[in-house]
């Protein structure tokens, strides 16, 4: 009894460490300064929950009815006056855009207003009232070849 016991734990924590290896998350912050920054974070990442802006309209590559077409996301979370309250994130999935990394790396916390970053963006594509103010999600168009065919699957 004992024996099996044993055998069984060792096989979750087996089971446990080769699921969390197969899902590499970098997800990290990039300091470009005292009040601006950004974070990169990957869908399903542990830093996504925690920033709360798990709500993303993104859209899965590997998906097969996307046929290797998703979104990246860029989240902005503002207070009730619609000043830029944290750093921005991009929520990516293959690499990240040098072009939009440099875009919301330049907006300040506590400077930068909503109008500012739609100057940039345009109108977001969802927007999710909190208490404290509100998040504004703007999708970025990707596109992965070799997920169109096989949808994810080889």
């Amino acid at each position: 009894m004992r024996m099996r016991f044993l055998s069984a734990l060792v096989f979750l924590t087996i089971a446990v460490l080769a699921s969390a290896t197969s899902f590499r998350d970098d997800s990290h912050y990039v300091a470009l300064g005292r009040r601006t920054g950004y974070y990169v974070v990957r869908p399903g990442s542990v830093l996504l929950q925690q920033l709360g802006i798990q709500g993303a309209p993104t859209r899965d590559t590997s998906d097969p009815f996307n046929h290797g077409r998703g979104a990246d996301v860029l989240a902005f979370r503002f207070n009730t006056a619609g000043v830029l309250s944290a750093a921005p994130a991009y929520i990516v999935q293959l690499q990240p855009n040098d072009f939009y990394m440099r875009r919301i790396g330049s907006f300040i916390r506590g400077r930068a207003t909503s109008h500012d970053v739609e100057s940039f963006f345009g109108r977001p594509k969802q927007i999710e009232k909190r208490h404290n103010g509100f998040i504004a999600y703007y999708t970025v168009e990707v596109y992965n070849p070799f997920e169109e065919n096989s949808g994810g699957r080889r």
